[in-house]
């Protein structure tokens, strides 16, 4: 049976979410893709909280560069707000997204930014 690229992804988040947790010491950067925007925040998952989040509809209204660029930036704003938080790792879940192109480049900026996972 052929299945959607929506249930596709659910599939591959759900097993993705069985493993990775987040904790007030270490959150889960959670990350959410649209065709026009990208969106990433570092969630307490015992608390059900959500400590920081950026987006690029809020953070990056009138940047230049293609979309790749901007989640690069975004993952060094996101990592910029971790460790004013007192936050310096955390756990990456990509969402069900293949860990390429945006997905990639958001985490990469991140990592740049100073943010450990």
């Amino acid at each position: 049976m052929a299945t959607s690229k929506l249930q596709r992804r659910t599939r591959i988040r759900k097993r993705i979410r069985k493993i990775v947790s987040g904790t007030p010491e270490r959150p889960r950067l959670s990350v959410y893709r649209s065709n026009k925007a990208i969106y990433a925040q570092l969630i307490d998952d015992l608390n059900g909280k959500t400590i920081v989040g950026v987006s690029s509809v809020n953070e990056l209204k009138d940047a230049s560069g293609n979309k790749v660029d901007q989640s690069r930036e975004l993952g060094k704003m996101l990592a910029e707000k971790a460790l004013a938080a007192n936050i310096e790792t955390c756990s990456f879940d990509r969402g069900g997204y293949l860990y390429h192109g945006r997905v990639k480049a958001l985490a990469e900026g991140a990592r740049e930014g100073g943010l450990k996972f």
